[in-house]
């Protein structure tokens, strides 16, 4: 038998115990972190306990998280949704090496299919590629330029955004219309495209719809049209630009990133860019 004096004995069983019932009160806001924001892993679950105010490690949490299977599985996909044989005009690639500032700088646009039960919707999106806030998007059940011109008028109407603001797209009819054209050359905005095929070009874009494909699109069978439009609508404008820790901004939602880093004057002071 071991001489143990029965105070230490009943000491390390009260520590034990005591780390034990820590471990669950964590494992529940962890839970309920997950259940909030399905597709984080165990680094931006810890980043937004710190936001909390718990300090915890990562590795304790990723240890939870494994043990209570909470670790998103990832799957990859990537569709092409581009069609570039047209006739309209090509433009030049403006962002390729640009260094950005500021909001309103530069917009990124782009496509993608959502499955419903018995048909395929589209969403056309514009992100502000500073904060990468979605400042535009639209939802519809055929994939042309009415569409893309739905998200490019509400990004208009919600940014106001000045003279010189680039926007960047893939060169699919969508975008290279004449009616898109125009109504981006009368809000005095420039265009820029992306190289044929390459989605490297736009890889915020990508970025953004493999997370909204993993962390809402593949998680819920929408029903019909309208409840993909609700529950779409409120993970773009709520979960994703209020709430969702971003790793590229610092672990901050944009809003956050805007409101941190928005400077009134810089948004001015990007030259024109002649093409």
């Amino acid at each position: 038998m071991m001489e143990l004096p029965r105070s230490t004995y009943y000491y390390r069983l009260r520590n034990r115990q005591e780390k034990l019932k820590q471990d669950a009160d964590l494992r529940d806001r962890i839970e309920r972190i997950v259940l909030e924001f399905p597709g984080y892993g165990y680094r931006r679950v810890t980043r937004q306990l710190h936001r909390e105010g718990l300090r915890v490690n990562h590795k304790r949490v990723l240890r939870l998280m494994r043990q209570a299977g909470l670790l998103c599985r990832k799957k990859k996909r990537f569709v092409v949704t581009t069609d570039s044989r047209h006739s309209f005009r090509v433009y030049p690639n403006l962002v390729k090496d640009l260094t950005l500032s500021c909001t309103n700088q530069v917009w990124v646009a782009d496509i993608t299919y959502i499955r419903l039960l018995y048909e395929f919707i589209y969403l056309a999106a514009i992100l502000d590629a500073f904060s990468r806030k979605v400042v535009g998007w639209a939802l519809g059940r055929t994939l042309g330029s009415e569409l893309t011109l739905a998200a490019l008028k509400s990004a208009l109407k919600a940014r106001k955004p000045p003279v010189g603001c680039i926007h960047h797209s893939d060169r699919g009819i969508q975008y290279a219309c004449d009616e898109y054209v125009k109504t981006l050359q009368e809000a005095r905005l420039l265009l820029s495209m992306g190289r044929k095929g390459n989605p490297y070009d736009n890889a915020r874009m990508e970025s953004f719809f493999k997370t909204l494909k993993q962390e809402e699109v593949h998680i819920y069978e929408y029903r019909n049209f309208q409840e993909a439009q609700e529950r779409i609508g409120y993970f773009l404008e709520v979960v994703y630009n209020q709430k969702r820790l971003h790793s590229a901004l610092g672990y901050l939602p944009p809003d956050e990133y805007e409101a941190l880093n928005t400077n009134p004057k810089a948004m001015y002071l990007f030259q024109p860019i002649t093409v």
